[in-house]
């Protein structure tokens, strides 16, 4: 791993915008720097500030960092901004991955809620890419809207696979809307799950605290649920304890955690 506290250049290589608020940028970087699944960056705009963004590329590209950002305050609006050839600070990587390669034999589900489906992104194309190594693949995705559900060309591509199931839905939309209307975890009542299945689960809080309860009321224990907390989180190494939970430190033990490990701490809620 290479990682310090002194940001290293990179440039940008592409851009794109997946909603009005929301840009995902393609970094030139180094294979040491390579994130895992689940793993995250903290992104530097120069003479702004930085913050921490997880990867939401494809693993087998070790030489670009790939990283999707909602604009909502000065850090972020300005990363959005940047175009091809910019140069951003880079430190990472960061935090524990999404346990893959631990998970082999299991049936995944991956549920997504808004900017929670840019972590997981990266899962999936893992998964994928490894296919024969999991049961069955399911992938539910929630947004506010048809317009701010992320990655379409991938979504609509996963869909016409013949080995993943893929369900989207949205919290409201126009009568020209033919998918699903409710929150992401009314889709789980459509799905059979069994003790075999394993669930990576990311977006805001209260939307995996609820999809954790529904979950144990469908007999999937704490220690098959993975979540990715991203709460906080401001020196990426510990240091400053803005993101400590309980005994934890999410930017070091997370920011994926196994729900058992997170006990009660899961119900407090960000502050």
């Amino acid at each position: 791993m290479t990682s310090s506290m002194h940001p290293e250049p990179a440039r940008v290589v592409a851009r794109h915008e997946e909603a009005a608020d929301v840009v995902t940028l393609t970094l030139a970087t180094s294979p040491a720097r390579a994130l895992r699944p689940g793993q995250f960056n903290m992104l530097y705009a120069f003479g702004v500030g930085e913050v921490p963004l997880s990867t939401s590329g494809d693993p087998a590209r070790g030489d670009l960092a790939v990283h999707t950002i909602r604009a909502v305050g000065a850090v972020t609006r300005a990363l959005c901004r940047a175009r091809p050839d910019d140069v951003l600070g880079v430190r990472g990587p960061y935090g524990t991955p999404w346990p893959l390669e631990a998970l082999t034999g299991a049936d995944l589900l991956v549920v997504a809620g808004g900017l929670g489906l840019a972590p997981l992104r990266s899962a999936v194309y893992q998964a994928l890419a490894g296919r024969s190594s999991y049961g069955r693949i399911r992938v539910l995705v929630g947004a506010r809207s048809p317009a701010d559900i992320l990655f379409r060309a991938e979504l609509e591509g996963w869909q016409r696979r013949h080995d993943v199931d893929v369900l989207v839905t949205v919290d409201h939309a126009e009568a020209s809307w033919q998918g699903h209307v409710g929150v992401v975890t009314a889709l789980l009542s459509r799905l059979d799950l069994g003790p075999a299945t394993a669930a990576l689960v990311c977006g805001p809080e209260v939307m995996m605290r609820f999809t954790v309860r529904e979950l144990g009321r469908r007999g999937i224990a704490d220690d098959r649920m993975f979540l990715a907390m991203e709460r906080n989180m401001k020196c990426a190494l510990g240091f400053c304890g803005h993101c400590q939970l309980g005994p934890s430190f999410v930017c070091r033990d997370g920011p994926v955690i196994r729900c058992d490990r997170l006990g009660s701490w899961l119900w407090l809620k960000e502050g």
